[in-house]
């Protein structure tokens, strides 16, 4: 499997975010470095600070991927950093040097409402054209609203919209593409102005939480189908299995907390089947009478073997082994914060799966703030690392020591032979020690592409 004979990753790049945290600073983007050789190992090594205040730096995503290689003209030399609620655009320079990025180009708010008539932008992935696409979450007005940017490899001006035709999803998230089998697939949080400002119940039942993989004709760039995973499921992060010739993959509900594996059928289209269903707890002494696991990221390891993901407010990281993608097998599991440990404001009253509440999470004398939330497999799959903010406004409404505290890096040591999961009580990286005081810290991104960024053509 020639695809994990990488190098060992040395540094991350890591969207630092203040906005929401009461500190009038702009968002970064930290190197980190991971090197367990280096005299700077678990220590932020660079800070690029943004020119803007309240952008919500959030995903980023690379100029060029395994999907232009054969092109001796594209390198990976620039990350892309879409803002989720300025809608700005920022191009960083990694290429001149790797453990100091400096910005390249900044595409404005504007530019993005008016040439596109799209706001929130989400994802973005590189195509085999050398063009970059971003997924957004609504329109400039902050509807919700499913559509696509593409931006100039060269230049990274926008060149407008990629869908065409007059039909689009009512709203936008995430999304993978598979050009072998004709399709891109996207999905839908929910609508930008309401979850916005944090997770109101209320909302709930109203439409105005995702409910659909939508179902895009890669060739012709048109909306052909929407498949139903549920009502308020908010189906978030996509990942086809990493074989092109793959025409499967999964997709993690965050409300539902379910993880729904998608496939083309003998007809030619696509439907999904619930495959995993994280049992809420009956909680008092929070917002509603049960607590959902809240699967916030997932991701496939590159040989195809693994599933990981992480329950937000539950707060465990789980490992399933998916050999047999029908029937995901449950091989590891570790909890690293979250909202039901014993001795905090939440009593558990009913819980399918435990005995007792989990401990406190501690890790070099430091209580974990948060829940386990964006994840990052080594190209090797021994090692996931972990970080625990989610969106600005919804840490500080769930996790309100969050802002204060700053969130964390982790890393997970990974058996990839029988399976399992183990903390390195070695490894932490403080986001709560920063110079300008405590940040949230979100997606993880290696220089050379990562388990996350790359779509195999």
């Amino acid at each position: 499997v020639s695809v994990l004979q990488g190098p060992r990753e040395e540094i991350v790049y890591v969207p630092c975010i203040y906005r929401n945290t009461g500190r009038k600073k702009p968002d970064f983007l930290a190197t980190v470095d991971v090197n367990p050789k280096s005299p700077h190992y678990c220590q932020v090594i660079h800070r690029l600070a943004m020119p803007n205040l309240g952008d919500e730096l959030h995903h980023s995503g690379w100029n060029a991927c395994s999907s232009c290689f054969g092109d001796a003209t594209k390198k990976r030399n620039r990350l892309i950093l879409p803002s989720l609620i300025s809608s700005r655009i920022y191009v960083v320079d990694v290429g001149t040097d790797l453990r100091a990025p400096r910005l390249f180009k900044v595409v404005n708010p504007e530019d993005v409402f008016w040439k596109c008539n799209l706001g929130y932008p989400h994802t973005s992935h590189c195509l085999g054209s050398g063009e970059i696409m971003i997924s957004t979450l609504g329109d400039p007005a902050g509807s919700g609203k499913g559509g696509f940017i593409l931006l100039d490899g060269e230049t990274f001006e926008i060149k407008g919209n990629w869908e065409k035709g007059d039909k689009v999803p009512p709203m936008g998230y995430d999304f993978w593409y598979q050009p072998r089998h004709n399709v891109l697939i996207s999905t839908e949080w929910g609508i930008p102005k309401c979850l916005g400002y944090g997770f109101d119940p209320n909302d709930l039942k109203k439409g105005r939480y995702g409910c659909r993989l939508n179902v895009w004709d890669w060739t012709t760039h048109t909306y052909v189908q929407a498949i139903d995973v549920g009502e308020d499921a908010a189906p978030l992060e996509i990942r086809f299995l990493h074989n092109p010739d793959a025409a499967e993959g999964f997709v993690g509900c965050t409300i539902s907390s379910a993880i729904h594996r998608f496939y083309k059928t003998e007809r030619g289209d696509w439907a999904a089947e619930k495959v995993i269903q994280v049992p809420s707890k009956k909680v008092e002494g929070w917002l509603l009478p049960e607590m959902p696991g809240f699967i916030t990221d997932i991701l496939i390891s590159l040989d195809d073997r693994f599933l990981y993901f992480s329950n937000w407010l539950h707060g465990d990281i789980r490992q399933y082994d998916i050999s047999n993608t029908r029937q995901p097998k449950l091989v590891g599991q570790v909890f690293v914060g979250g909202s039901i440990a014993k001795g905090g404001p939440v009593t558990v009253c009913g819980d399918e799966e435990l005995q007792s509440q989990p401990d406190p999470f501690f890790i070099k004398g430091k209580r974990v703030p948060g829940g386990p939330q964006m994840i990052q497999l080594s190209l090797d799959g021994k090692r996931l690392y972990v970080t625990t903010s989610l969106y600005s406004a919804w840490d500080r409404q769930f996790y309100p020591d969050l802002p204060r505290d700053g969130s964390v890096m982790l890393q997970l040591d990974v058996d990839t032979e029988q399976g399992g999961l183990t903390v390195n009580r070695s490894f932490l990286v403080d986001f709560g020690k920063e110079p300008d005081g405590p940040c949230l810290a979100h997606e993880i991104r290696y220089p050379g592409g990562d388990c996350t960024s790359d779509i195999w053509v």
